[in-house]
C-alpha cells in the first residue's frame, strides 16, 4: 500500500513538474473579478479616497457599474475607479455599455460619456474636489439616436500627445468608428506601449492611434505632476474607469501585460512581450 501511495505521488509530481510553458499562449488579468471591487480604489470629486459618495460604483448580477439611482441631482462628483497596480507596456479590454437616462444636473457633454483613464496620476494624489485625474483618456460614447456619435475618442486631461508628428493641443478629438445607439455592449481594447504608440480599437477595429504621451507644460499643476510622475513624459501610470453622471457598465474588464521576461531561457518567457523586465524571470 505504501508503494502504491508513492507511485502514485510520484506521478502526480512528474506530471505537475512537465507541463511546460507555452510562450505564444497569452496571459490575461482579470482586473475585474465579477464579484466585489476588491483591488479597486475609488475616487469621486468632493469626496475623500475610497468613500463611495451615493454608492455610485457597485457590483450588481456580475456586472460593474457606475450608477447614480441614489442620486437627486449630480453636482459635479465626477468619478473614477482606479485598479491597484501602475503599467507601462499592456493591452487592456473592456465591454461596456450605457443603460438608462442621465442624472439630473448631468452635463450635455456627459450624455452616455464614460471613459478609460490611461497613465492616470495615482489616486491618492488627486485633491478632495479634483474632477479628473491626470491622464490620457480613451473616451466612452454611446449614441443620441440622432447623428453620428462616435467612440473610442480621445481627451487629454493635463496631457497632450503627438498626431501626425505635431503637437496635439486640444482637449478631444473623434476616432473613426461608428456610432453605437441604445444600450448594446461594445467592445474596446487599448493597446499602450509605455511613451511611445497608443492605439484605440473598438469592436475589432482600429479606430484612432497616437504618439508620445505627455504631461501638458501649459497646467498649473505641471510642476506638481512632474515630480509625481518623474518625466514629462508618461511611461506608466494608473488604469482607471469613469463615471460622468450616466449610468454605464462593464461586464469584462482585463489586461495583457506585455512587459515582462524576455530571457527565452526561462520558464516564464512569453513571445509576445514587447518591453523587457528580466528580473522577473524564474528558471528551473
Amino acid at each position: 500500500m505504501k508503494n502504491l501511495c508513492f507511485f502514485f505521488g510520484l506521478l502526480a509530481l512528474t506530471a505537475c513538474t512537465s507541463v511546460k510553458n507555452d510562450p505564444k499562449k497569452e496571459e490575461w488579468i482579470r482586473l475585474f473579478n465579477g464579484k466585489d471591487l476588491k483591488d479597486w480604489d475609488i475616487k469621486i470629486a468632493g469626496s475623500p479616497l475610497n468613500v463611495n459618495f451615493n454608492n455610485t460604483f457597485r457590483v450588481t448580477n456580475g456586472v460593474l457599474a457606475a450608477n447614480y439611482d441614489e442620486y437627486k441631482k449630480f453636482d459635479g462628483e465626477y468619478g473614477h475607479l482606479f485598479y491597484k497596480d501602475k503599467f507601462s507596456y499592456y493591452k487592456i479590454r473592456v465591454e461596456y455599455r450605457f443603460i438608462g437616462k442621465q442624472t439630473p444636473g448631468g452635463a450635455g457633454w456627459a450624455y452616455r460619456n464614460s471613459g478609460i483613464m490611461i497613465h492616470c496620476q495615482s489616486p491618492a494624489s488627486m485633491t478632495k474636489d479634483q474632477s479628473f485625474p491626470t491622464s490620457i483618456e480613451f473616451q466612452l460614447l454611446g449614441g443620441s439616436g440622432q447623428g453620428e456619435r462616435p467612440t473610442g475618442n480621445l481627451c487629454t486631461p493635463g496631457t497632450n500627445v503627438v498626431m501626425k508628428d505635431s503637437l496635439f493641443t486640444p482637449h478631444c478629438i473623434n476616432s473613426k468608428s461608428k456610432t453605437y445607439n441604445g444600450d448594446q455592449w461594445v467592445s474596446a481594447e487599448a493597446i499602450v506601449l509605455g511613451d511611445s504608440l497608443i492605439t484605440h480599437i473598438i469592436n475589432g477595429d482600429t479606430v484612432l492611434s497616437y504618439t508620445k504621451p505627455q504631461l501638458d507644460e501649459r497646467e498649473a499643476t505641471y510642476p506638481e505632476m512632474l515630480a509625481h510622475f518623474g518625466s514629462k513624459m508618461l511611461k506608466e501610470g494608473y488604469i482607471s474607469l469613469q463615471g460622468e453622471s450616466n449610468p454605464v457598465e462593464f461586464r469584462k474588464v482585463e489586461l495583457l501585460n506585455l512587459k515582462g521576461c524576455m530571457d527565452p531561457k526561462a520558464v516564464n518567457f512569453k513571445s509576445y512581450y514587447v518591453e523587457p523586465d528580466n528580473s522577473k524571470c524564474r528558471y528551473k
